[in-house]
């Protein structure tokens, strides 16, 4: 395969992509705090660290969608993320999340993560 075939099958595959968006209402951008159109916060939500955990959660905390997200995700039996500020596994909500490993035998303190507004000059 050339250059010159690897380039106009990548440009039918575009083509192809932009055609399936345009003819499914359902891919429109939605106002969720999450969404920041090119997904730079997607590893939050999907991460296995508590603390990025926290944060998406607290991101959740504020949105206008949460309960459609959530509603959605259960419907639709995620397999794991946190979705609707609930941490969902297996197509069920969790309450807590067990690190790799052996149990822990000391109980740990909740991690609570607040969200701090942006400056006004930040924000485009």
């Amino acid at each position: 395969m050339t250059m010159l075939d690897t380039q106009i099958k990548n440009e039918m595959a575009s083509e192809n992509f932009k055609l399936a968006i345009d003819d499914n209402p359902e891919f429109i951008l939605s106002p969720m705090r999450c969404n920041d159109g090119n997904g730079t916060l997607s590893y939050l939500f999907f991460s296995e660290e508590f603390v990025d955990m926290a944060r998406a959660k607290a991101i959740c905390a504020r949105c206008t969608s949460k309960a459609e997200c959530l509603a959605g995700a259960l419907a639709r039996s995620e397999p794991w993320g946190v979705w609707g500020g609930e941490l969902i596994e297996e197509g069920r909500i969790r309450t807590t999340k067990r690190p790799r490993g052996r149990p822990v035998t000391k109980s740990h303190a909740v991690l609570t993560i607040t969200e701090v507004p942006l400056p006004e000059h930040w924000v485009a």
